[in-house]
Protein backbone atom coordinates (compact mmCIF):
# COMPACT_ATOMS: atom_id res chain seq x y z
CA UNK A 1 0.00 0.00 0.00
CA UNK A 2 1.40 3.38 -0.94
CA UNK A 3 2.11 6.12 1.54
CA UNK A 4 -0.43 8.37 -0.16
CA UNK A 5 -3.22 5.86 0.44
CA UNK A 6 -2.21 5.48 4.09
CA UNK A 7 -1.95 9.16 5.00
CA UNK A 8 -3.76 10.38 8.08
CA UNK A 9 -6.09 13.34 7.30
CA UNK A 10 -4.63 16.34 9.15
CA UNK A 11 -5.64 19.99 8.96
CA UNK A 12 -2.11 21.02 9.92
CA UNK A 13 -0.84 19.54 6.66
CA UNK A 14 -2.42 22.47 4.80
CA UNK A 15 -0.88 25.07 7.10
CA UNK A 16 1.91 27.37 5.90
CA UNK A 17 4.55 26.46 8.46
CA UNK A 18 4.47 22.69 8.05
CA UNK A 19 5.35 22.47 4.32
CA UNK A 20 7.99 25.16 4.75
CA UNK A 21 9.64 23.26 7.58
CA UNK A 22 9.38 19.97 5.67
CA UNK A 23 11.05 21.42 2.58
CA UNK A 24 13.74 23.00 4.77
CA UNK A 25 14.51 19.57 6.20
CA UNK A 26 14.64 18.12 2.68
CA UNK A 27 17.14 20.81 1.65
CA UNK A 28 19.24 19.89 4.70
CA UNK A 29 19.52 16.37 3.29
CA UNK A 30 17.32 14.67 5.87
CA UNK A 31 14.99 11.84 4.89
CA UNK A 32 11.41 11.01 5.97
CA UNK A 33 12.63 7.81 7.60
CA UNK A 34 15.07 9.77 9.76
CA UNK A 35 12.27 12.06 10.92
CA UNK A 36 10.16 8.99 11.72
CA UNK A 37 12.98 7.71 13.92
CA UNK A 38 13.19 11.15 15.53
CA UNK A 39 9.54 10.79 16.54
CA UNK A 40 10.49 7.71 18.57
CA UNK A 41 13.36 9.60 20.19
CA UNK A 42 10.98 12.35 21.29
CA UNK A 43 8.61 9.69 22.64
CA UNK A 44 11.40 8.06 24.62
CA UNK A 45 12.34 11.49 25.96
CA UNK A 46 8.73 11.98 27.05
CA UNK A 47 8.86 8.61 28.78
CA UNK A 48 12.12 9.61 30.42
CA UNK A 49 10.51 12.80 31.72
CA UNK A 50 7.70 10.72 33.25
CA UNK A 51 10.11 8.33 34.96
CA UNK A 52 12.37 11.10 36.25
CA UNK A 53 9.38 12.96 37.67
CA UNK A 54 8.71 10.26 40.24
CA UNK A 55 11.26 11.13 42.93
CA UNK A 56 11.99 14.85 42.62
CA UNK A 57 10.70 18.04 44.22
CA UNK A 58 7.39 19.51 43.11
CA UNK A 59 8.87 22.30 40.94
CA UNK A 60 11.18 19.82 39.20
CA UNK A 61 8.31 17.39 38.69
CA UNK A 62 6.15 20.12 37.18
CA UNK A 63 8.99 21.11 34.83
CA UNK A 64 9.48 17.50 33.75
CA UNK A 65 5.77 17.08 33.08
CA UNK A 66 5.77 20.18 30.91
CA UNK A 67 8.84 18.75 29.18
CA UNK A 68 6.91 15.52 28.54
CA UNK A 69 4.10 17.56 26.98
CA UNK A 70 6.59 19.33 24.69
CA UNK A 71 8.13 16.00 23.65
CA UNK A 72 4.69 14.52 22.93
CA UNK A 73 3.82 17.41 20.65
CA UNK A 74 7.27 17.21 19.02
CA UNK A 75 6.51 13.57 18.26
CA UNK A 76 3.35 14.64 16.44
CA UNK A 77 5.24 17.30 14.48
CA UNK A 78 7.67 14.63 13.32
CA UNK A 79 4.74 12.44 12.28
CA UNK A 80 3.42 15.34 10.22
CA UNK A 81 6.74 16.26 8.63
CA UNK A 82 7.80 12.77 7.55
CA UNK A 83 4.67 12.42 5.42
CA UNK A 84 5.11 15.87 3.88
CA UNK A 85 8.73 15.12 3.06
CA UNK A 86 7.81 11.76 1.54
CA UNK A 87 4.90 12.89 -0.62
CA UNK A 88 5.17 16.61 -1.28
CA UNK A 89 8.98 16.51 -1.01
CA UNK A 90 9.24 13.57 -3.42
CA UNK A 91 11.26 11.39 -1.04
CA UNK A 92 9.07 8.30 -0.88
CA UNK A 93 11.08 5.14 -0.38
CA UNK A 94 10.45 1.41 -0.58
CA UNK A 95 10.65 1.13 3.20
CA UNK A 96 8.59 4.26 3.81
CA UNK A 97 5.46 2.40 4.87
CA UNK A 98 7.41 0.55 7.56
CA UNK A 99 8.92 3.73 8.96
CA UNK A 100 5.56 5.47 8.66
CA UNK A 101 3.77 3.00 10.94
CA UNK A 102 6.09 0.86 13.05
CA UNK A 103 7.78 3.72 14.98
CA UNK A 104 4.34 4.99 16.01
CA UNK A 105 3.62 1.76 17.85
CA UNK A 106 6.87 2.03 19.78
CA UNK A 107 6.12 5.68 20.53
CA UNK A 108 2.60 4.99 21.80
CA UNK A 109 3.78 2.27 24.17
CA UNK A 110 6.75 4.28 25.43
CA UNK A 111 4.60 7.30 26.29
CA UNK A 112 1.48 5.61 27.66
CA UNK A 113 3.22 2.96 29.77
CA UNK A 114 5.64 5.52 31.20
CA UNK A 115 2.78 7.82 32.11
CA UNK A 116 1.11 4.99 34.02
CA UNK A 117 4.25 4.11 35.96
CA UNK A 118 4.84 7.76 36.91
CA UNK A 119 1.50 8.34 38.63
CA UNK A 120 2.01 6.20 41.75
CA UNK A 121 -1.67 5.67 42.47
CA UNK A 122 -3.69 2.47 42.66
CA UNK A 123 -3.97 0.66 39.31
CA UNK A 124 -1.96 3.42 37.58
CA UNK A 125 0.46 0.97 35.94
CA UNK A 126 -2.47 -1.11 34.72
CA UNK A 127 -4.05 2.00 33.24
CA UNK A 128 -0.86 2.79 31.33
CA UNK A 129 -0.52 -0.71 29.93
CA UNK A 130 -4.21 -0.95 29.03
CA UNK A 131 -4.03 2.41 27.23
CA UNK A 132 -0.95 1.22 25.30
CA UNK A 133 -2.71 -2.00 24.26
CA UNK A 134 -5.73 0.02 23.17
CA UNK A 135 -3.55 2.34 21.10
CA UNK A 136 -1.84 -0.57 19.34
CA UNK A 137 -5.22 -2.22 18.72
CA UNK A 138 -6.61 0.84 16.92
CA UNK A 139 -3.60 0.76 14.60
CA UNK A 140 -3.94 -3.00 14.07
CA UNK A 141 -7.56 -2.70 13.00
CA UNK A 142 -6.69 0.19 10.66
CA UNK A 143 -3.85 -1.74 9.03
CA UNK A 144 -6.02 -4.86 8.84
CA UNK A 145 -8.45 -2.92 6.69
CA UNK A 146 -5.60 -1.90 4.42
CA UNK A 147 -4.44 -5.51 4.16
CA UNK A 148 -7.96 -6.45 3.06
CA UNK A 149 -7.75 -3.94 0.23
CA UNK A 150 -9.79 -1.20 1.91
CA UNK A 151 -8.58 2.36 2.34
CA UNK A 152 -7.15 2.69 5.82
CA UNK A 153 -9.62 4.26 8.23
CA UNK A 154 -8.27 6.89 10.62
CA UNK A 155 -11.56 7.66 12.35
CA UNK A 156 -11.72 8.42 16.08
CA UNK A 157 -12.86 9.20 18.68
CA UNK A 158 -9.40 8.28 20.01
CA UNK A 159 -7.08 8.25 17.03
CA UNK A 160 -3.39 9.07 17.57
CA UNK A 161 -3.75 12.85 17.51
CA UNK A 162 -6.65 12.64 19.98
CA UNK A 163 -4.65 10.41 22.35
CA UNK A 164 -1.67 12.73 22.27
CA UNK A 165 -3.87 15.78 22.81
CA UNK A 166 -5.42 14.16 25.87
CA UNK A 167 -1.98 13.28 27.22
CA UNK A 168 -0.62 16.77 26.58
CA UNK A 169 -3.50 18.41 28.42
CA UNK A 170 -3.12 15.88 31.24
CA UNK A 171 0.60 16.66 31.55
CA UNK A 172 -0.06 20.40 31.89
CA UNK A 173 -2.90 19.79 34.34
CA UNK A 174 -0.75 17.35 36.33
CA UNK A 175 2.02 19.95 36.53
CA UNK A 176 -0.53 22.38 37.97
CA UNK A 177 -1.75 19.77 40.45
CA UNK A 178 1.83 19.16 41.53
CA UNK A 179 2.54 22.83 42.17
CA UNK A 180 -0.76 23.16 44.05
CA UNK A 181 0.02 20.15 46.24
CA UNK A 182 -2.96 18.19 44.87
CA UNK A 183 -3.02 14.45 44.13
CA UNK A 184 -2.65 13.48 40.46
CA UNK A 185 -6.12 13.14 39.00
CA UNK A 186 -5.70 14.49 35.48
CA UNK A 187 -3.44 11.73 34.11
CA UNK A 188 -5.46 8.76 35.45
CA UNK A 189 -8.55 10.41 33.97
CA UNK A 190 -6.81 10.90 30.63
CA UNK A 191 -5.61 7.28 30.54
CA UNK A 192 -9.10 6.08 31.39
CA UNK A 193 -10.55 8.17 28.56
CA UNK A 194 -7.92 6.80 26.18
CA UNK A 195 -8.77 3.21 27.15
CA UNK A 196 -12.48 3.75 26.62
CA UNK A 197 -11.89 5.76 23.46
CA UNK A 198 -9.55 3.24 21.87
CA UNK A 199 -12.01 0.43 22.51
CA UNK A 200 -14.73 2.46 20.81
CA UNK A 201 -12.39 3.47 17.99
CA UNK A 202 -11.34 -0.13 17.33
CA UNK A 203 -14.96 -1.27 17.27
CA UNK A 204 -15.97 1.58 14.98
CA UNK A 205 -13.14 0.91 12.54
CA UNK A 206 -13.87 -2.81 12.53
CA UNK A 207 -17.55 -2.19 11.76
CA UNK A 208 -16.66 0.19 8.94
CA UNK A 209 -14.28 -2.40 7.50
CA UNK A 210 -17.01 -5.03 7.66
CA UNK A 211 -19.47 -2.67 5.96
CA UNK A 212 -16.95 -1.95 3.19
CA UNK A 213 -16.36 -5.67 2.64
CA UNK A 214 -20.10 -6.31 2.42
CA UNK A 215 -20.44 -3.47 -0.07
CA UNK A 216 -17.98 -5.02 -2.51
Amino acid sequence: MSQEMARRPLKSRSSKWAPRLAFALVKMGLTPNQISVASVIFSLLAGGCFFLSQNVTSPARAALLVGAAVCIQSRLVCNLLDGLMAVEGGLKSKTGDIFNDLPDRVADVAILVSAGYAIHTRYAMELGWAAAVGAVMTAYVRVLGGALGIKQDYCGPMAKQHRMFALTVACIAWAGETLAGLPPRAMPLALGLIIAGTILTSMRRAMRIAAALHAR
